[in-house]
């Protein structure tokens, strides 16, 4: 059976021709398995272990084995993969060496942050020192943590991109703060276990993203759009559209977080994304006209007068040391993850 992601998995492939060979034989423990990244990580790991023979085994922490393999059955059945259940606060350390350590284990919901900061906060900075600790027993020679924009605060009004050298921050004394704070003490700690213990890491903070397997039914306003203009619209924009975001495809940020965690400078931090902004306004239309010129409401057309809210990085940093850069135009983008959409909803 032909792999519905084949075309991003070969793109992906010709992205990173040289990095597979430090993962040859080797063991690579990935938390966060089943969520949007992790998802994206193991399906090129597996595409380039098969294609490139490399004899890779990747064991996946999951609080819910179950879960992944319903969600993912060709990945949870595949020969390579193990699967390893636990909660990333404190789960048992798998035995034997691992060479690579990937933390990705993180629930992004707004809905969680919002009703239960206190367990967002314990479980981004709990998981994170477990899966450091695990990382400096089994010996791992590079660790990647995936952090976040939002672990800048806001971003300046006059900053259209903002740099990873930006010293801004959350507001400590908002709950809603929960999730970046949480980001921002693992990193800390990341750079602890640096500096303590000699571990060779590497931060991808990341932004926005858009492509298959993205959810249509949380925050994440181009996946909701994807779904409203598939299911004939209207598409609803909440608030006056005039925030400012840019969007990677999945398989650009599997070939930027492939590419940090092996050639990355160790101890170093890069935003990962796209540099291009469109307002949400603009994202809704742009969305309704290309998947069939559907309607958009905005429900605050009037606006408030402010300056709009900026949410986009500068990644001159990875595309001045990596070469990275986005390859998937946001048109592509939009057209790739809705014919998933459609092919997953025929198959159901």
């Amino acid at each position: 059976m032909t792999n519905p992601l084949k075309e991003d998995l070969d793109h992906i492939l010709a992205h990173t021709a040289g990095l597979w060979e430090e993962l040859r034989g080797q063991r690579i423990f990935i938390t966060g398995g089943t969520g949007f990244f992790g998802c994206w990580l193991l399906e090129s790991l597996m595409w380039a272990n098969e294609q490139l023979g490399l004899g890779v085994e990747v064991t996946v922490l999951t609080r819910y084995p179950e879960l992944f393999m319903r969600k993912v059955p060709h990945l949870a059945n595949h020969p390579a993969v193990r699967l390893h259940a636990g909660d990333v606060r404190a789960f048992e350390f798998p035995q034997g060496r691992f060479s690579h350590v990937v933390h990705m284990a993180t629930d992004a919901s707004a809905k969680l942050n919002h009703e239960n900061p206190c367990l967002m906060f314990e479980t981004i900075v709990d998981g994170t020192r477990r899966t450091l600790e695990f990382a400096r027993q089994c010996g791992a020679g590079k660790f990647l943590l995936a952090s976040s924009g939002a672990v800048y605060g806001r971003q300046p009004p006059n900053m259209m991109n903002i740099p990873e050298d930006f010293e801004g921050a959350p507001n400590p004394v908002d709950p809603s703060s929960a999730y970046a704070e949480g980001k921002r003490v693992a990193e800390l700690f990341c750079a602890i276990y640096a500096h303590q213990y000699g571990v060779k890491l590497k931060i991808a903070r990341c932004f926005a993203f858009v492509g298959p397997g993205l959810s249509l039914d949380a925050h994440f306003a181009i996946g909701n759009f994807i779904r409203d203009a598939l299911n004939g619209g209207p598409i609803r924009v909440k608030g006056d559209g005039t925030p400012l975001r840019s969007y990677l495809y999945a398989a650009d940020l599997a070939i930027w977080l492939w590419t940090i965690l092996i050639r990355g400078q160790s101890g170093s931090v890069y935003n990962v994304g796209s540099g291009e902004p469109v307002s949400i306004r603009d994202l809704a239309y742009f969305v309704g006209n290309l998947l069939g010129n559907v309607p958009v409401i905005i429900e605050n057309d009037a606006g408030d007068g402010g300056k709009p809210t900026h949410y986009v990085p500068d990644v001159s940093r990875a595309a001045s040391e990596l070469a990275l850069r986005p390859w998937i135009g946001l048109e592509q983008a939009v057209k790739r993850m809705a014919s998933a959409v459609m092919a997953d909803r025929a198959r159901i």
